[in-house]
């Protein structure tokens, strides 16, 4: 395995072989076609099926979820898209696929689609390992975990030596944690997927996806999927995503430690109750979390007793932004209930960590606390 340090390989990752006079990384081929006379047999075609600036950002992601190893990356327009790629290319009429129950707010989305096509869906929580009760003549098994909103913590390694040994193949949602908090191939899934929205890219203005795998029949079964339906990044995002990469580990570890302060700071506060982070000693995920990632994100969730006083709470904070989306360098945070998608209190607050000094964002929050508890 490849001992080189996350943020020299962050820094580097995916950057082509010095040329003379050339750019470190290469600005963004905006190209619908490309010469091609004679047999199309070249890497580069037509503008839905390759681009020289995917190649080089599917190299770098490929770089960080697998450090040494060969993998194959597949880079999508968004992470629904890199979603959907994996669920609604693999399954068959007549097939079983066992979701979370407590995921991402579209996965009851794709259990619809998946059931229209005449799919079987079974559900289960991250917590507790409980889908692997669900597993029995299951094609795929989805896991995420981290889960979000909720932020249980679900054995990784235990499910797939479950899974694999029924002839079941598996995909992880990675998008809380990133490749630096935790590595799913590793960890012996089939599929590491995340929407690089969040966290991979942090900035807040970007929409991709990705998903990395260790065979490369199933990636070729990805990208005819990215061609059939045209899920395609644009050039300019996969190059800004790129850019992004270099300062990943700066943010992550930046975040990471903003959050397990702030988790720190509301634990036993008067008026919060509910508080999750996997990175808390005390949290129900930590004895897992601790086993199998290197970093535990930058999300941290806490129930307020109402959602008058959860907005109130968000109204006065100055240093997060309300807003849905989550592992920006700003903090944002919001009453997750009023989407109607999760299963979560009135008053239940997902708040993602940015990158401000733990003094301040702390020190924010508690005030905004204050006055929304009502506590002189």
């Amino acid at each position: 395995m490849d001992t080189m340090g996350d943020g020299t390989r962050a820094v580097r990752a995916g950057l082509p072989e010095p040329e003379q006079y050339e750019p470190t990384l290469p600005g963004p081929v905006l190209a619908a076609h490309f010469h091609l006379s004679g047999d199309p047999t070249g890497p580069y075609t037509y503008g839905r099926d390759t681009n020289p600036t995917w190649t080089h950002l599917e190299r770098a992601i490929g770089e960080l979820e697998a450090p040494g190893e060969p993998v194959e990356t597949v880079v999508f327009a968004s992470g629904m898209a890199a979603i959907s790629a994996v669920l609604l290319s693999r399954a068959r009429t007549g097939d079983v696929v066992v979701l979370p129950d407590d995921g991402y707010q579209l996965l009851p989305l794709v259990r619809e689609q998946l059931e229209a096509y005449g799919v079987e869906v079974r559900t289960a929580p991250t917590g507790g390992d409980a889908q692997l009760a669900a597993l029995r003549g299951a094609a795929l098994l989805w896991i995420e975990t981290p889960s979000n909103p909720g932020l249980d913590v679900c054995d990784v390694r235990r499910l797939v030596e479950a899974a694999h040994a029924a002839g079941t193949l598996v995909a992880v949602d990675n998008t809380l944690a990133t490749p630096l908090g935790q590595r799913p191939l590793e960890l012996g899934a089939d599929f590491s997927v995340a929407s690089d929205t969040k966290g991979m890219t942090g900035h807040g203005d970007v929409l991709l996806g990705h998903v990395t795998c260790r065979d490369p029949g199933l990636a070729a079964g990805l990208r005819r999927w990215r061609k059939v339906v045209g899920a395609i990044p644009g050039p300019m995002e996969a190059w800004l995503a790129h850019r992004s990469l270099a300062t990943l580990e700066l943010r992550i570890d930046r975040q990471c430690a903003n959050a397990l302060a702030l988790a720190e700071a509301l634990a036993g506060r008067r008026g919060v109750t509910g508080l999750r982070h996997p990175g808390l000693p005390g949290d129900p995920s930590y004895p897992v979390a601790v086993r199998q990632m290197r970093r535990f994100g930058s999300v941290v969730s806490f129930v307020l007793p109402d959602r008058e006083r959860a907005e109130r709470f968000l109204a006065e904070l100055r240093l997060a932004d309300d807003a849905t989306s989550f592992g920006g360098v700003r903090s944002t945070a919001e009453r997750r209930a009023r989407w109607g998608g999760d299963a979560v209190p009135e008053g239940f607050i997902r708040f993602s960590v940015g990158a401000e000094n733990a003094k301040d964002l702390v020190g924010d929050v508690e005030r905004a606390l204050d006055v929304a508890l009502g506590v002189d």
